[in-house]
């Protein structure tokens, strides 16, 4: 599983984060070790004031634990591999604390640390974990089967559709996946050796060459949206000039918008407003689905919970009851009996345990299940929306081009009609002309 970390302070923000359903569907915390509360609130208000005595900032360890999509993993592989990194880390012992976390299908998990400590009073130093943390990565890959990311593999092949958040924020703007802008601006950039063939591919997706303000080289769609060469296409800027040659040639980004609101027809504009509200009803009805799955979800899980804490209880005072009292169980202490008893109420219990997290393990991978359908025809749905707005934006540049063809043509065609008529009318004037009466 992809392991993420950070060293980070201010517990009462992460612990807010951590709890918050806007970008989660279910959250769950797990377990809270080493802190008199169990609130999260509490244990991680607990760990900044003990920072407070000492001069550590960041002083708590952030970790979260992604698998793979449509992996299923149980409560007790994640413990075995936060359990696993706490010895790499030297973290054994130390507070902490797990939530679980689900959303569009997939589960994972936050562990959070304390790295203080309390005996000491000093931060324990954990030097190279992100290094120590791949290791871990790779070998939960392996034991579990799952098919190791190029990433991992080799630091050289990460993905190179890999987003910033600002230009996710961009690319949310205009409706599309950012990788799928980036697919096409590193696409337009390979295909292409010199500024005329990648203004032309540029133009071919709907994407217009201009010059930024700051940004050197950018390049803007029918929406007005500025798009950086370097960020989006993965190229130096001296590599851009190289190939380029001068920004200042260019139209600036005012000039060129201009340039392409002049070149929208009023039915073009039409559909484009179709297009897009028809991919907001779809995904409305797709969000409205969503929220339907996730609210009976949560019903079923707060049922099971239920019933599995009345089992709970309900087998704990059995067990209780097997304990003789008073001298009966003088009795059985200097028989040995009571060591027997507890020793099979202990046995029963973890069994029991065991058995309730297996049961909360089911309906959770059986609800991922349906999530993870639902999510497939959400994505479906983006797809479409997504295809449909990358075509429109396609139609813009061929409607510019076509309307081009059609001038260019046309006048043509005048120049050819202006030339056929001169030419009439030079042959005209060179026929010799014939003379009335006799030659003498």
């Amino acid at each position: 599983m992809i392991l993420k970390a950070k060293e980070r302070g201010d517990g009462g923000q992460l612990a807010r984060y951590l709890l918050a359903m806007r970008d989660n569907e279910h959250v769950e915390l797990h377990d809270v070790r080493g802190f008199v509360s169990d609130d999260l609130r509490g244990a991680f208000s607990e760990a900044d004031a003990i920072a407070s005595g000492t001069r550590c900032k960041n002083h708590l360890f952030s970790m979260s634990l992604n698998p793979p999509e449509g992996a299923k993993v149980s409560v007790e592989a994640f413990e075995r591999a936060i359990g696993e990194i706490e010895k790499k880390l030297g973290l054994e012992n130390q507070p902490r604390a797990i939530v679980f976390h689900e959303k569009d299908g997939r589960r994972h998990a936050h562990a959070v640390w304390s790295r203080i400590d309390a005996q000491r009073m000093r931060a324990i130093n954990m030097p190279h974990y992100k290094a120590k943390l791949r290791d871990v990565s790779r070998k939960l890959y392996l034991e579990h089967g799952w098919d190791i990311p190029r990433g991992l593999q080799d630091r050289s092949l990460r993905d190179p559709l890999n987003f910033t958040h600002v230009e996710w924020q961009q690319a949310k703007r205009a409706g599309l996946d950012p990788r799928e802008i980036k697919a096409v601006f590193q696409q337009c950039w390979e295909t292409s050796d010199n500024k005329a063939s990648f203004e032309r591919a540029l133009k071919e997706r709907g994407f217009w060459l201009a010059k930024g303000d700051k940004r050197g080289f950018v390049a803007i769609d029918y929406r007005g949206e500025v798009y950086s060469l370097s960020r989006y296409a993965g190229v130096k800027t001296k590599d851009i000039e190289a190939r380029l040659g001068d920004r200042e040639r260019l139209r600036s980004v005012d000039e060129t918008k201009a340039e392409i609101a002049g070149g929208m027809s009023q039915k073009l504009e039409a559909f484009i407003k179709d297009a897009e509200r028809d991919a907001k009803q779809r995904l409305a009805v797709m969000a409205f689905r969503k929220t339907e799955l996730v609210g009976r979800h949560q019903d079923e899980r707060q049922k099971l919970w239920a019933a599995l804490e009345r089992r709970w209880e309900a087998e704990t005072k059995r067990r209780a009851q097997r304990l003789p009292k008073g001298f009966s169980g003088i009795w059985h202490r200097l028989t040995g009996q009571y060591s027997k008893v507890k020793a099979q109420n202990e046995h029963e219990a973890l069994e029991a345990y065991r058995r309730d997290r297996a049961e909360k393990d089911a309906l959770i991978f059986k609800q991922l299940e349906e999530r993870q359908t639902l999510q497939r025809d959400i994505k479906a749905q983006r797809a479409i929306a997504q295809e449909e707005l990358m075509q429109l934006r396609e139609d813009v540049a061929n409607y510019r081009n076509l309307d081009r063809y059609d001038r260019y043509h046309r006048r043509g065609r005048d120049r050819d009609k202006d030339d056929d008529e001169k030419q009439r009318k030079r042959t005209r004037d060179q026929r010799p002309r014939r003379r009335r009466g006799f030659e003498p």
